[in-house]
């Protein structure tokens, strides 16, 4: 994997969006790859192609692909609000790739996969409608919370300027791929409930300590008013899906 961005080609391009728009999805087409199948390359689709960027032309999963000069952080400007959350309510959100480069170098830093079947209404922030005065007044975009991603669906695929072997990042790809059989809403909340359990930070926990974080879930589901059965509910899913083992008397252990 190459990890400079290229310069070739960039001379017509006046704005430094411009630039860094077309040296990515170049360097995108040449240097990203399926992780959901044995190809070693994704295409780019056509421009204007709506929330993907890519596809990949043997499985025909797609890509989006978005990128920074600064870090990548904890929120991820996104499109508008509407389309993005019927979207994931439809379950027809792309794979998203993050991009973290340096300046001046254009030294690719950091790339994150987020699978399409991580995405859940949880992690979207709803943005202020722009002013009176703006071209576009009115409209609502959404920002991406990457925080509420679980650590196992952020897979690494440059990590500190160093490529990650694509076995291994199709591996990871692989060990959260069984949350794909589950409807958008069950999904929601099992990644949810994931990403709590994830955040206790250790690989036994008990059955009280993710009640603990009740407030947090009732916050992201406002329609659910049963959060513990609903945590007692996930807690067997994920165990159905091989993320965690019950270790009896309200203990657990994550695989």
């Amino acid at each position: 994997m190459e990890l400079l961005l290229p310069k070739k080609g960039l001379d017509p391009y006046k704005s430094a969006s411009q630039r860094a728009r077309v040296s990515t999805e170049s360097w995108g087409a040449e240097n990203l790859y399926c992780p959901a199948c044995d190809s070693r390359h994704i295409s780019s689709l056509p421009t204007g192609t709506r929330a993907s960027d890519f596809i990949c032309p043997s499985c025909d999963s797609q890509f989006q692909l978005k990128s920074k000069s600064s870090q990548l952080g904890n929120r991820i400007v996104d499109g508008a609000y509407s389309a993005m959350r019927e979207a994931i309510k439809c379950d027809r959100t792309p794979n998203l790739y993050l991009l973290h480069y340096k300046l001046p170098e254009l030294a690719v830093q950091n790339v994150l996969l987020i699978p399409h079947f991580a995405y859940s209404l949880s992690l979207l922030e709803k943005r202020k409608p722009l002013s009176p005065s703006a071209r576009r007044a009115g409209w609502v975009g959404c920002n991406f919370l990457l925080d509420r991603i679980p650590r196992d669906a952020k897979i690494p695929v440059v990590d500190s300027g160093k490529a990650v072997s694509p076995a291994i990042v199709r591996k990871a790809y692989e060990r959260v791929r069984p949350l794909e059989k589950l409807n958008i809403e069950k999904r929601g909340w099992t990644l949810d409930v994931l990403n709590v359990i994830r955040s206790l930070k250790k690989n036994e926990f008990e059955l009280s300590e993710v009640y603990g974080h009740a407030d947090q879930l009732a916050e992201l589901h406002p329609q659910n008013h049963h959060i513990h059965d609903k945590i007692r509910q996930q807690l067997q899913v994920l165990r159905d899906l091989n993320f965690l083992e019950f270790l009896g008397s309200g203990s657990y252990r994550l695989h």
